[in-house]
């Protein structure tokens, strides 16, 4: 199982990265392959200075070895090894009307100390992170999601998408991160569902990246925007920086498995502002986002 969700993830991140370049038309990613002490290793690929894209990452991942200290304090498990395999994206658009997009797939495995495996799960997810609310964008992203979803199961959408509103959240500012999307992680063996059936549904959902959000970059890459809108970008970027690095999973994991700094810092975006005590002006565009940012929506009725 983890050799067919390894091969998976490297072919998804080729068609990830070749739809990427195709819709910005000028910047091609950098391609870095990195061995991990301890362990495993990586291939980061990242694309800057485009027409559309200012900053991105499309990274994939496969790490083992001794599960440290204060990982295994955190899990609260006896297991001694792990393995672990997965991509993670960040895309930080330019034009501030194009959103900002983050998506995760990943496979864990836990052995204990004759290495014999222990536990295993899948997780991943994918949200949207707008400047400013174009409502059919939302809805084009979380009718993507669902429509995949579905297939595996009517229940799996509006769980996993409670999951998401639950989890990117910067609870210390009481708002959300983005719009959400779908968001599960420790998904494992059931009565109902076997680890196949979670195999196949993650690469499903990861299939379904492209569909859900280039439509909405070749939508607004050429809105026009100005320096106000800028502003306001950078305003919301921070953020997205505040909850990557003190509540994401991810980052955190990352950190204490010695994980290569560069490409876990990926995800943060070139150009951010932290203004104290900023305020939108009632009744702007810039307040209606963050209405919904208060409150999770069900864009889908």
């Amino acid at each position: 199982m983890k050799d067919q969700f390894t091969r998976f993830i490297h072919e998804l991140q080729d068609e990830i990265c070749a739809a990427v370049e195709k819709t910005d038309g000028r910047a091609k990613f950098e391609e870095d392959q990195w061995e991990r002490p301890g362990g495993g290793g990586g291939r980061t690929r990242v694309i800057e200075g485009g027409n559309v894209f200012e900053k991105g990452g499309v990274n994939i991942s496969t790490v083992h070895g001794k599960m440290p200290d204060a990982l295994q304090k955190n899990m609260n498990t006896k297991g001694s090894h792990f393995f672990a395999c997965g991509l993670s994206l960040v895309l930080h658009p330019e034009n501030p009307f194009v959103p900002t997009v983050h998506a995760n797939f990943r496979y864990f495995e836990m052995y204990d100390e004759n290495h014999e495996k222990m536990d295993c799960w899948f997780g991943g997810g994918s949200d949207l992170t707008p400047y400013y609310l174009f409502e059919e964008d939302a809805i084009h992203f979380h009718q993507s999601q669902k429509d995949t979803a579905d297939k595996h199961g009517k229940d799996l959408y509006p769980k996993f998408k409670k999951q998401c509103d639950d989890y990117f959240r910067n609870h210390h500012r009481n708002e959300a991160r983005g719009i959400g999307g779908t968001f599960y992680d420790y998904l494992k063996k059931t009565d109902s569902r076997t680890e196949e059936d979670w195999m196949n549904y993650n690469m499903a959902m990861g299939r379904s990246f492209i569909p859900s959000y280039i439509p909405i970059v070749e939508k607004r890459k050429n809105h026009p925007w100005n320096e106000e809108n800028r502003y306001w970008q950078e305003i919301r970027r921070g953020r997205y920086v505040e909850f990557n690095l003190v509540h994401d999973r991810g980052t955190l994991f990352g950190l204490k498995t010695n994980g290569r700094i560069e490409s876990i810092l990926m995800s943060l975006p070139p150009r951010v502002r932290w203004d104290y005590n900023h305020q939108a002006e009632t009744g702007t565009e810039e307040a209606k986002l963050l209405e919904v940012l208060v409150e999770p929506k069900d864009w889908i009725k």
